[in-house]
């Protein structure tokens, strides 16, 4: 295959080798396609580190949400986020399913609790829109828990970012096919077996239902000020580096 000379430079530099070596199989313009993402995703991860430097010299508070339909990969995305960035000054925070008192409080003081204090990062692997599409969707919440949310999720963000807050709202987005693959992948692997739930494994069939609720968590929840950012997420490497871009390009850090 014809190469430029930046990408013979690529191949011949530390990342290009463990792309060609790092597996079985020499593939050449599989290896040149990995050590591009791996120079790019590099790049992206040195500027998060001067985000985070601004974050925390202007007690800066940022909050990031990641959704989207089971193994879109939003973990995944979430760890090349914040692999090389300063753990005291950020969490990734995961909720389970509410305990009992949790169920009597305000919806959303559960989540109250984990937002961040100046100089801080949160990013949340599912959010409090547990309630727009999940819950609804497996019978987790009742019809009137849902409305109630749903009228007043968006005050509640407008009061989360007059509080000098920045607040991003990804979808990772799958299609049903790419999610069932997924799905496979996760059942044939004894280190990754453990992800599938119950909930997992009737996403496939309540994909109608999950997309009836989606699009009108969409409709209703896409404000000007809190807006939803749709990652395209069939091909893991380019969704993490879309995300990655996104973060950089929102919040108005200085190196």
């Amino acid at each position: 295959m014809d190469m430029t000379k930046e990408e013979l430079d690529l191949l011949n530099s530390k990342i290009g080798y463990y792309a060609l070596f790092g597996s079985r199989k020499l593939n050449v313009a599989q290896a040149l396609e990995e050590a591009k993402y791996v120079s790019r995703l590099k790049k992206k991860q040195e500027e998060l580190i001067k985000l985070q430097q601004w974050v925390m010299e202007n007690d800066k508070k940022v909050v990031i949400l990641f959704e989207g339909r089971d193994a879109a990969g939003k973990g995944g995305a979430i760890r090349r986020i914040t692999e090389y960035i300063n753990p005291r000054h950020f969490s990734i925070v995961a909720l389970d399913k509410p305990t009992e008192d949790e169920h009597k409080q305000w919806f959303f003081q559960r989540y109250v609790n984990h937002l961040p204090n100046p100089g801080h990062m949160v990013l949340f692997d599912r959010s409090w829109y547990n309630r727009a599409v999940v819950e609804p969707v497996n019978g987790f919440c009742t019809p009137k828990e849902y409305e109630t949310f749903m009228g007043h999720v968006n005050d509640f963000e407008k009061m989360l970012i007059e509080s000098n807050t920045y607040l991003i709202k990804f979808y990772f987005s799958i299609s049903k096919e790419e999610q069932a693959k997924r799905f496979m992948d996760m059942q044939k692997s004894p280190l990754k077996r453990w992800k599938m739930t119950p909930v997992d494994s009737r996403a496939q069939e309540l994909w109608d239902k999950y997309t009836e609720y989606k699009e009108r968590m969409f409709q209703e929840t896409h404000t000007e000020i809190a807006p939803w950012t749709i990652i395209d997420a069939n091909k893991k490497s380019s969704a993490r580096l879309e995300a990655i871009s996104h973060i950089l390009d929102t919040i108005p850090y200085t190196s």
